[in-house]
């Protein structure tokens, strides 16, 4: 299968105000993109097309919808991509080497660095 992305996804559960026609309803990611996102937990029609308002704390903007799958007799999730370019929409370092888990345990502290694909030692102390 061809793959279309433009940037690689990352997992991510946030929560997110949806505006339609005036009427805002809360929704969360499901992962994340630079340019857009998977939604969950919407319970209104959505059709791909459609412009949508999304707003992450103080930061708003427009997306359109890319393509809907219902996931239960009342809820939706959707493909959105934004139409405008916004630093940092989502709040979170998409870099590649963003994530780092801090271990702890005795006798060893370390970081490990994770991908998309699998865990990358990075640093040891």
């Amino acid at each position: 299968m061809l793959n279309k992305r433009k940037s690689p996804r990352r997992k991510m559960v946030l929560p997110v105000k949806v505006s339609i026609d005036k009427v805002t309803h809360l929704a969360h990611t499901i992962d994340i993109t630079h340019t857009g996102a998977r939604l969950g937990a919407l319970r209104t029609p959505l059709q791909p097309g459609m412009i949508i308002s999304l707003q992450r704390g103080s930061k708003k903007a427009k997306f359109r919808i890319t393509w809907t799958r219902q996931v239960a007799p009342n809820e939706l999730q959707a493909g959105v991509e934004s139409l405008e370019l916004q630093d940092n929409f989502w709040g979170v370092d998409l870099s590649v080497w963003s994530v780092e888990v801090w271990v702890t345990t005795s006798g060893f502290d370390g970081a490990i660095g994770l991908n998309d694909s699998a865990p990358t030692q990075c640093s040891f102390s």
